[in-house]
C-alpha cells in the first residue's frame, strides 16, 4: 500500500515540475486583443504601429501625431490617443494618411 502512494506521489511532483515552467511561460505574454494597431518598440526606442490593411508600419513621433490631428481637424473631431480609438476609426486615419503622405522620407 506504501509502494502506491510512493509512485502516485512521484507521479503527482514530476507532473508538477514539467508543468510549472509552461504555465509562467504562458503567464508572461502579452495579450493579443485583436486590435488594428500592435505597438512595438524598435531599436532606437520610436514607437511603431502596424497597419493591417496596407501592411506596413509607421513610425509614431512628433510629425505622425501632428498629421494625426490634422485629420482631426479636418473632420472636426476631439483629440484621443491614437491607441483608444476604435478600429474603424484607425482604419480611416490610416487610409487618410495613406492618400496624404509626408514628403520628408520619413521611412514609410
Amino acid at each position: 500500500m506504501h509502494r502506491d502512494y510512493r509512485y502516485l506521489f512521484g507521479f503527482f511532483f514530476l507532473t508538477a515540475a514539467l508543468a510549472a515552467p509552461a504555465a509562467m511561460s504562458a503567464a508572461t505574454r502579452p495579450q493579443d486583443n485583436g486590435r488594428q494597431e500592435e505597438r512595438h518598440r524598435d531599436n532606437n526606442d520610436q514607437n511603431r504601429v502596424y497597419d493591417r490593411a496596407h501592411k506596413d508600419y509607421h513610425n509614431w513621433n512628433d510629425n505622425e501625431d501632428r498629421s494625426y490631428r490634422v485629420y482631426l481637424g479636418e473632420r472636426h473631431r476631439e483629440y484621443h490617443p491614437f491607441v483608444e480609438v476604435r478600429e474603424r476609426d484607425q482604419r480611416a486615419y490610416w487610409n487618410w494618411r495613406h492618400r496624404h503622405p509626408d514628403h520628408d522620407h520619413d521611412g514609410r
